[in-house]
């Protein structure tokens, strides 16, 4: 007879439903797929059996602008605009390469070549 302490399939881990249809999800199972606590989940049922799934309010490829970082400079922006503020308008390329060019303190013809051999995104990715 087999010993009824070793488990047959030690991946696999139970737990009860207790009152109001609620059970536990283990320790080791929330670290590994980094679930703090009051993370929303959805719950489906596939096949006969439940599956819960992190309900991931912003998708992934827009998760970079919901930052601290990001919001603090949305932020700025919006007490910018509420007092009035307005940006600098550019009514061609050039003259927005020159001013990116005089704030990063380089030359407009070092923004130029930028501009010609990186995408701008990477460009502006590495002076953040």
């Amino acid at each position: 007879m087999a010993d009824p302490t070793r488990r047959r399939r030690p991946h696999l881990v139970s737990t009860p439903v207790r009152k109001k249809g609620v059970d536990t999800i283990p320790q080791e199972t929330r670290a590994q797929l980094d679930l703090p606590e009051g993370e929303p989940l959805v719950v489906t049922v596939e096949d006969g059996r439940i599956v819960r799934t992190p309900a991931s309010v912003v998708p992934d490829d827009r998760a970079r602008f919901w930052t601290p970082a990001w919001q603090a400079k949305e932020n700025e922006v919006d007490e910018a605009l509420a007092a009035g503020e307005r940006g600098e308008v550019f009514h061609d390329g050039e003259a927005f390469l020159r001013s990116l060019a005089e704030e990063a303190g380089l030359d407009s013809g070092e923004i130029e070549r930028r501009a010609e051999h990186d995408s701008l995104a990477d460009f502006l990715r590495d002076r953040t």
